[in-house]
């Protein structure tokens, strides 16, 4: 008897044990979720300082274009506004809520992007073409591995990118970058066999409002319309965190994006590419 009633204790305390671990762990605060950057602290403005807003106390910026920053100078008629990250990262999970140029944007371009900035760069890059009133924005991504880009997609997107902020994000791991919009994946770029890959270089986290009428809007035969200045772009709750490993990939909803939005695609360009592209494959 006392075997088996010492026996019954050791369970029951074993028992107690796991009871009390199991509360432990449903009671462990869980830690802070990552928080927004500050653009007051944690970007600088790359040029048109004049023309750059911080506003809620660093929460929310804004860029703009004007007929005297795009004309003035060769400089300026690039880039009129333009921010950067205080950091570099080599691998990230980087997003941004952004409000486009509403009205009419033709000729405008808006760029988000990660760039190493170095004479043989990488870039995962954002662009936003604007149009003429009532005709939607083209979105085209692009990357670049050692100074080489010519991967441009270009497509629609299925809301209005100006009425309201919606969120673009970038998953940078060491085998794939997979570009989303409100959280749809819209395009995966991967590593392949025998061809470089974007995992040398860190890079920062950039953003311009620049003049492109010679070719954004309809291959530039739609130019800006300074009467309408300034154009301006909004950003907030910019954010940095691990990239997860693999990245959650709908790919059921990446397939639908190519299917119904996607309008230029390099990878089916035989005209600039006879042979397809071996990251295409």
């Amino acid at each position: 008897m006392r075997g088996i009633t010492l026996g019954v204790c050791v369970v029951v305390a074993i028992l107690a044990l796991q009871v009390v671990e199991v509360v432990r762990a449903q009671t462990k605060p869980k830690p802070p979720p990552p928080q927004p950057s500050n653009f007051s602290t944690d970007v600088e403005v790359t040029w048109g300082a004049d023309r750059v807003q911080i506003l809620d106390g660093g929460q929310q910026l804004q860029l703009s274009l004007d007929c005297y920053s795009g004309e003035v100078t060769i400089f300026h008629y690039f880039a009129s506004s333009g921010f950067k990250s205080k950091k570099e990262y080599l691998f990230a999970n980087v997003d941004m809520q952004i409000k486009l140029v509403p009205g009419d944007s033709a000729g405008t371009v808006a760029a988000y992007y990660l760039s190493s900035q170095t004479p043989y760069h990488d870039e995962l890059d954002f662009e936003f073409l604007g149009n003429e009133s009532g005709q939607p924005y083209t979105l085209q991504t692009n990357v670049f591995v050692n100074g080489v880009g010519g991967r441009e997609q270009r497509m629609y997107l299925w809301f209005d990118p100006t009425a309201d902020f919606h969120t673009y994000q970038i998953f940078w791991t060491p085998r794939l970058a997979v570009f989303f919009v409100d959280g749809t994946p819209i395009r995966v770029f991967n590593k392949t066999s025998g061809q470089p890959y974007l995992d040398q270089q860190a890079m920062g986290v950039y953003s311009s409002i620049w003049n492109g009428g010679d070719w954004a809007t309809k291959g530039g035969s739609v130019n800006i319309n300074w009467a309408n200045a300034p154009f301006n772009a909004s950003y907030r709750n910019f954010q940095v965190k691990p990239a997860p490993i693999p990245p959650p990939i709908d790919y059921d909803k990446l397939s639908s994006v190519k299917s119904n939005f996607i309008t230029y695609n390099y990878c089916s360009d035989r005209a600039q590419y006879p042979s397809v592209p071996v990251d295409c494959l």
